[in-house]
Formats: C-alpha cells, structure tokens, sequence
C-alpha cells in the first residue's frame, strides 16, 4: 500500500528539536516501510532537507508556522498525489481531516491523537463530527484521551483504540549494564552530581509539569538524604532555552532548596538518554490531565523506579504494574517527598521496580509492537 503519515506544524521529523510524535513517526515509519510505501509530510528546517528519502521513508517538508498556513502548503503538496495514497495517517490534528479528504478523495483516512484536540476550543463540534465521519480509525495514545473522545462524541467510540507509545530499547540503557555505569559517572562527575542519590526530572520546564513541587519537597528528603541532588533535564520548549517566569521562578525555588539542584537547561535529542543513567529515581509531576507523558516508557527502558500522578493518562503505565507508585495529590509536596522517601530508603524495591520497568518495556512498549499495532489498522481495510 501507499501510505503518508502527517506530522504537526511545531516540530521537524526526525525529532532534531524533540517532541513525542516527532519521535513517534521517526520511530515507526521506517518499520513500516519495511512492509509499504511511506511517506511522512512535516516542517522545514535548517538542519533538514525539504526532500529526502532516509531509511526507506520519503520525507516531504513545508515551512510550519501557523496552523492555516501549514495547512494550506500541506493541500499544495498533497494535490499531485491525487489517486496516489491508499491510506493518510493524519497526527494530532482533526482539522486537517476534512480538508486532507477534498483533496485525497479516495484515500483512507486515520487519525492519532496525543492530546485532547476534539476539545471545543480545540475544534468546532460541527466539523468534529464531520472529521469523525470521514476517518476510518481513530488512534490514541491512552484510554483516558479515547475516555475524552468518546464522551464528546458517543459515536466515535466504535472507532478508537488505544495503542501505547514505544521507546527505543537500545538507545535507552538499564542503569545496571556496564556501558550505563560509565556514562552515569561520567556525567556525575563533569556536573558535579556527587555521590547521594539522583531525584530524576525530564521535560518541559513549565507550571503544569509541576516542577516547582518536585523542589518544594525536597525538605524532608534533605533530612535523610542531604546528598541527594534532584536534577532537571529540559528547558521551557522544545529546541531552545529561553528562561520564562517560570523557569525564573523555578531556579528561585531552587537557589533556597536543602539540598543541590542541578538544571541542564535544553538538551538536544540525541542525547536526553544518556541522563537517565543519571538516575535513582524518575519524577513526573504533572499537575495537568497529561495524555501520556513519553518518559515514562523511557524511564522503564532505563531500569528507573517511577513516580508519576494520577493525572491524565499517566497512571495507566504504572499504577498496579510493579514498575512505580502513582502520588494521588499532584499539587502536595509532601506526598511527593513520602514516595521519594518511601523508595530511597528501600533498595530492594527500587531496584525490583526498576527490573519490572525494565521487562514492560521490552514485552509490551518496543517500537517494534507499535509498527505492528499500525500495520494492523492500515492493513484492515
């Protein structure tokens, strides 16, 4: 079959600025030309060709900017291709769907979600139930965003299913392999991590990541552990470092906290995995409904005990799994700093945690099982 996956107008593919459906797509569409014909249609830039074929994938790219533009330079592209696509994976944006179908009459249509987009303010409700009628599936990244859909919109439900994200298991090391110790001592060593344990944060550093909690509890940890460091691996977006409010207000909170707290500012993509061999703990603090956060997966590929918050499609890779413990009360310091305590003073259940972690990952979020999840829906057709 002829397939072409469209990507999102904020972030290139390969994921050179990061971003979770960059890497997504990256990850499955070679895997996926092993089998069919694909094509990916994302942003320009300067690091990447408007055209190339890598890896088996033809990679079309169009300037991004704002949504309406980036739509019409994806219709101009799109329009020789007419009678040419059996199958348009569309990520992420629903309004691309009705447009995308004037233009590809005869094509199939899916639609991946990572976020909630069928939200009002997201989408018209009217042009939301027309982009449902035209797609053939729709794919989430969590029950909790197909929950969404599906209540918005009760005829959609026959048409969502969930399949997990995916992480690179060779790229993201077990912090118990030899090549893991040398890169974690490495990197404690050239920032001056010192020798207590490593509290673990990667994202975005912005209010509903809930960062600024992760250092307000660090207190009672400070009281056990003064040789803990809890260390942020991000910046306030994706490609840059600019210092927002809130990284500013952050990096206050941090300058008065009992114990060290390292940030790394960005991080370019290629290397975001050599810091979680940094790790004792992986911390996920989002305040917000979150999809899904990606870090999770790479947190179990990396062997690290996870504590995440039962917010949004988060819980759904940890909680009764083995591999972490899911805090009830996201906005609480304290029931951050009783889960950090809970794990640092119990080496045999983090590391039986981070074993758990690490098998999940290869049993059920390689992105090899992903590829196969798609080729199922393009394929049932």
């Amino acid at each position: 079959m002829r397939c072409l996956m469209i990507s999102t107008e904020k972030l290139p593919v390969p994921p050179v600025r990061g971003g979770a459906i960059q890497t997504y797509i990256h990850a499955v569409a070679p895997r996926l030309a092993q089998h069919h014909k694909v094509g990916v249609v994302g942003v320009t830039d300067p690091e990447l060709p408007e055209r190339e074929t890598r890896d088996g994938v033809i990679y079309w790219r169009v300037p991004g900017g704002p949504f309406p533009l980036y739509l019409k330079r994806v219709l101009t592209l799109l329009e020789p291709l007419r009678d040419r696509v059996d199958v348009v994976h569309v990520f992420n944006r629903p309004r691309l769907v009705l447009p995308v179908r004037k233009v590809l009459p005869g094509s199939r249509i899916i639609l991946s979600l990572h976020n909630e987009m069928f939200r009002p303010e997201k989408i018209d409700p009217d042009e939301a139930r027309a982009a449902i009628g035209e797609v053939e599936r729709i794919v989430t990244v969590s029950d909790f965003i197909g929950r969404g859909v599906a209540a918005l919109y009760p005829e959609a439900e026959p048409k969502v299913q969930t399949i997990y994200s995916g992480v690179d298991l060779d790229r993201f090391l077990p912090i118990w392999t030899p090549e893991a110790r040398r890169i974690r001592q490495r990197l404690k060593a050239e920032h001056g991590l010192g020798r207590g344990p490593v509290l673990l944060y990667v994202g975005r550093i912005s209010p509903k990541k809930g960062v600024d909690v992760l250092v307000r509890a660090l207190g009672p940890v400070a009281e056990r552990y003064p040789g803990a460091v809890l260390v942020l691996v991000g910046s306030k977006w994706y490609g840059e470092d600019r210092i927002s409010d809130y990284v500013a207000y952050v990096r206050a909170l941090a300058a008065r906290a009992p114990v060290k707290v390292y940030s790394t500012g960005y991080v370019p993509a290629d290397q975001v995995h050599e810091w979680f061999t940094t790790g004792d703990l992986f911390l996920c603090a989002s305040q917000w409904e979150e999809p899904l956060a990606r870090v999770h997966y790479e947190a179990m590929a990396a062997g690290l005990p996870i504590i995440t918050t039962a917010r949004g499609g988060n819980p759904e890779v940890v909680q009764g799994q083995g591999n972490g413990v899911v805090v009830e009360d996201p906005a609480n310091p304290r029931a951050f700093a009783d889960a950090m305590l809970r794990l640092l003073d119990d080496d045999g259940l983090r590391y039986q945690m981070g074993r758990r972690g690490r098998q999940l990952a290869e049993e059920r979020y390689s992105w090899d099982r992903v590829a196969t999840d798609i080729r199922s829906v393009w394929e049932r057709g």
